[in-house]
């Protein structure tokens, strides 16, 4: 069953963070004025998702990576709404996707949202990166969570690459940037910076 978690205002932006599923996947939505875009849409529970939309238009699907649980529903969220993907090529989709690229922006009524590719825990895996009325707000997909980097499955080539993805794209950021994981809570880019060293030392 969905969960809505909160809803928030930043500038001319509405955000909405729902759960969906059992492996409490998260499902952001980011609408201005009226227009709409949904990131990670296809994380189960196409009802809820399209639920959330309440009749109005989706512009687009953002799509992190291409994890399973985060696609289930992909196909059917796109047939039901003819919203068009976007997301990295190095993740092949279920659907046909547009092409996002490091550091592309993506205009939504008025706000841009910037791509950052995060490699590591998928070759594709990108976060997209919301700035607006002084702050900041990171979708991190699976490559940032409260307490680590996503899941390497001890892959140490992949791990070093995903450190790497922190360390060049997302470690940059202000402290005070607002991290929105692909499931469970939320953090700051400051709350996860001082455990990086332990990160490393223990490998995943």
């Amino acid at each position: 069953m969905a969960d809505v978690r909160w809803r928030k205002t930043v500038g001319p932006a509405e955000i909405t963070k729902i759960s969906v599923g059992s492996m409490d996947n998260n499902v952001y939505f980011i609408a201005v004025g009226d227009e709409i875009a949904v990131v990670d849409g296809g994380s189960n529970e196409l009802d809820a998702v399209t639920g959330e939309l309440a009749g109005r238009p989706l512009q687009m699907v953002l799509q992190t990576h291409n994890h399973g649980d985060h696609t289930v529903v992909l196909r059917d969220l796109v047939e039901q709404t003819q919203a068009p993907v976007y997301a990295h090529p190095a993740d092949p989709l279920p659907v046909p996707a547009e092409k996002l690229d490091d550091g592309a922006t993506i205009g939504l009524g008025g706000v841009l949202l910037k791509v950052l590719h995060t490699p590591g825990h998928t070759p594709g895996g990108v976060c997209f990166l919301l700035e607006e009325s002084g702050e900041s707000h990171l979708f991190s997909g699976d490559t940032l969570f409260p307490g680590g980097p996503g899941n390497t499955r001890g892959n140490a080539d992949a791990f070093e690459q995903i450190m790497r993805s922190l360390d060049e794209k997302l470690f940059v950021l202000p402290d005070e940037t607002h991290v929105y994981p692909g499931h469970g809570g939320d953090t700051t880019i400051g709350a996860e910076r001082a455990q990086l060293d332990e990160w490393r030392a223990r490998g995943w």
